[in-house]
């Protein structure tokens, strides 16, 4: 048995336990009347059902026959625990304080989005077409082109104007780097091995497709991390990866893509009211529409690392 698995769904089963409408004794009421209790905690019962479900979610769907007496008594003690941790924090009114109770509502909203997708993706899983033309899609994003160079960086554009006039004299380009760069690249020279330019600051990308194997910067080329004198060393085609190998992530992406077109059917079909100008992040009047979308993420520092699917 998995049991930082069981620690992590233990954590979750108090969260969710405490959204429970509260018995007589304060408590966590029991959903199943019809399933036989497996223990009983302070006069509440855990149900046979509740033990099985518990079960299934750690092991990946065993059932407690399919386990040993000592893993199935951990399982039972976990629960257990997990209920009387419920009910310790309930009589602290700890699920009434403003972030438990936050946190227990984002809870339930998790867990009955993830039960919504699941009613609504049965019988929909996509067909080898339908990955073929998202792995296409994905593909044709991909950059076709990586790029493999090495760079000086200093701080200020005088300095990298001298290295440039060291490079012309006949100085070998991996000796200035070792001795006059401030990145930590200097040890190899100032290589970054192979990126795509998407991996790279707009100006510091700009310059390395400007410039023919071999060649360096012949100006100073400034980023936020400072003034760089670059060199490309080479170029070469990206090659995705094989359709096989990312089949089960394909999956995923048009599942999330179905399940994502029909929530947008929902929300055309609700009344919204939205009272947060997000420009500004302040409540205001209200008005019709749906949330506006995520930012897009922000551009990373010169790296070595290649993108891909």
């Amino acid at each position: 048995m998995k049991y930082p698995r069981i620690l992590c769904l233990t954590i979750a089963l108090v969260a969710l336990a405490a959204c429970q409408p509260k018995s007589p004794s304060g408590t966590a009421s029991e959903s199943s009347s019809s399933s036989p209790a497996v223990a009983s905690v302070n006069g509440t019962p855990i149900s046979r059902d509740f033990y099985e479900f518990y079960i299934k979610g750690v092991t990946g769907g065993k059932t407690s026959s399919d386990l040993s007496p000592e893993q199935r008594s951990a399982a039972l003690d976990n629960l257990i625990r997990a209920q009387l941790i419920a009910e310790e924090a309930q009589k602290e009114n700890l699920d009434t304080q403003p972030d438990t109770a936050q946190l227990i509502k984002m809870e339930r909203l998790n867990v009955l989005e993830q039960a919504l997708s699941q009613k609504y993706l049965a019988g929909k899983h996509p067909t080898d077409d339908d990955l073929k033309a998202e792995y296409n899609a994905e593909v044709a994003k991909l950059p076709q082109t990586e790029y493999h160079a090495r760079h000086i960086l200093v701080a200020t554009q005088p300095f990298a104007e001298k290295i440039i006039d060291r490079l012309k004299k006949g100085e070998k380009f991996e000796d200035l780097a070792k001795a006059e760069s401030m990145d930590s690249s200097k040890t190899n020279g100032g290589d970054l091995g192979w990126f795509t330019l998407d991996h790279m600051v707009k100006p510091f990308a700009d310059a390395v497709s400007g410039l023919k194997d071999g060649q360096y910067t012949t100006e100073p080329v400034q980023t936020q991390y400072g003034w760089h004198v670059i060199q490309l060393l080479g170029t070469r085609p990206v090659s995705p990866p094989p359709f096989d190998q990312v089949k089960q992530r394909l999956v995923q992406v048009v599942e999330a893509k179905k399940f994502r077109a029909y929530t947008d059917d929902l929300l055309k079909q609700a009344k919204v009211e939205t009272y947060l100008d997000t420009k500004s992040d302040s409540e205001g009047s209200g008005k019709s529409g749906a949330p506006a979308s995520a930012p897009a993420a922000g551009s990373s520092a010169p790296s070595g690392n290649s993108g891909g699917m």
